[in-house]
């Protein structure tokens, strides 16, 4: 019924006012944005704003936009002197982002086992970034990256530009991991709780298994309103979103699933994705087989070397690279994939290589 109705959610209906005409689904939207930001991420109640987004990639925009327009109206900053600061792992609607935007990205290698960001690259890039005039920093720390599930730790960031004397914003890109990792790292460093931390974005049609075009856009208050247009006077309210118009149908969605699990269910479904994910793992280091897997996550990159090409199509694996040299290939351990599939899969990889055992499913 929603999508018949199409109700439109133009605005941000977190501050100020919004269209009337659609103060209903506007309710529902502010509820989801207060399960997602207070349950999930520990933002007090009343102290962020936000909105329903396009998907992770809109969101994430909407983040390097804001900051880029805080530098600019609070500093006074020229476009020369800020720029995005994200590891080489980072999803590319960043990249995407800065293109928009025409703002310097600098991308920090990472430590290729671990998938760790490199603490010495990082320096190295500040020092470059400081004598080429860069004076403000946008960084984007993950909670799970596209291709390895890897998580940040955002202190790396933070304690050099402490040390640096940076301005800076810290952005959360939790698009994968927003709706399992913080199930299971309760005490992490990567929501509201961390004073460093001043938005986030988190797509409900990854985990969640919203609609596709479903993403979150959270901020600490004080800086959307820096991004409102104002030639957008016919709108009742403020347009502070960078889609403008958007569908209320996939709040209800989105509503509808987070309400009809509840946290103890989906903390029950996540259980069971570790638990699964457990095993391929296992079953991986008793064959020798190298692969990259945040502990808290429910992705596992296989060494590209221990996957041929028909296995890799026989189970739709994702390479880092369609084209050029491929180094892993991902596995996604969602609710349909169980023990069956993936006891095949690692069926497949024995004869890889070269081995014969019999395969546990417990």
């Amino acid at each position: 019924m929603t999508y018949v109705s199409n109700p439109n959610h133009i605005g941000c209906h977190t501050l100020g006012t919004s269209e009337s005409a659609f103060k209903g689904t506007q309710e529902i939207e502010r509820d989801v944005l207060d399960m997602v930001a207070c349950d999930v991420f520990h933002a007090t109640p009343d102290s962020y704003d936000g909105y329903v987004a396009g998907g992770g990639t809109e969101a994430n925009i909407q983040a390097l936009w804001m900051f880029r327009n805080v530098f600019r109206d609070t500093y006074r900053a020229r476009p020369e002197q800020i720029a995005i600061f994200a590891s080489e792992d980072t999803h590319y609607s960043i990249a995407k982002g800065a293109d928009l935007l025409t703002t310097q990205l600098i991308k920090v290698p990472v430590d290729f086992e671990t998938r760790a960001i490199r603490r010495d690259a990082l320096r190295a890039r500040l020092i470059e970034a400081l004598a080429s005039g860069v004076r403000y920093a946008i960084v984007v720390a993950n909670m799970g990256t596209t291709m390895f599930g890897s998580v940040d730790d955002p202190m790396v960031y933070t304690s050099l530009l402490w040390e640096y004397g940076i301005p800076f914003f810290l952005h959360v890109d939790a698009a994968y991991g927003g709706f399992i990792y913080p199930f299971l790292d309760r005490h992490n460093q990567l929501d509201f709780r961390n004073p460093d931390v001043s938005s986030v974005a988190v797509d409900a049609h990854k985990m969640l298994q919203a609609p596709y075009g479903t993403g979150i856009f959270l901020c600490r208050k004080g800086y959307i309103e820096h991004v409102l247009t104002k030639e957008a006077d016919y709108v009742e309210g403020m347009d502070l979103t960078l889609s403008g118009s958007r569908s209320g149908a996939n709040v209800v969605a989105v509503w509808m699933i987070l309400k009809a699990y509840g946290y103890a269910d989906w903390f029950e479904k996540v259980q069971v994705l570790q638990l699964r994910t457990a095993w391929l793992c296992s079953q991986l280091d008793a064959l020798g087989v190298a692969y990259f897997r945040e502990p808290n996550l429910n992705i596992v990159a296989i060494r590209a070397s221990f996957i041929d090409d028909p296995v890799a199509e026989r189970y739709n694996l994702v390479p880092e690279h369609h084209t050029g040299p491929n180094d892993w290939y991902k596995v996604v351990i969602m609710q349909h994939v169980d023990l069956e599939i993936l006891g095949r899969l690692v069926t497949d990889i024995m004869q890889r290589v070269g081995l014969e055992m019999e395969i546990p499913l417990q």
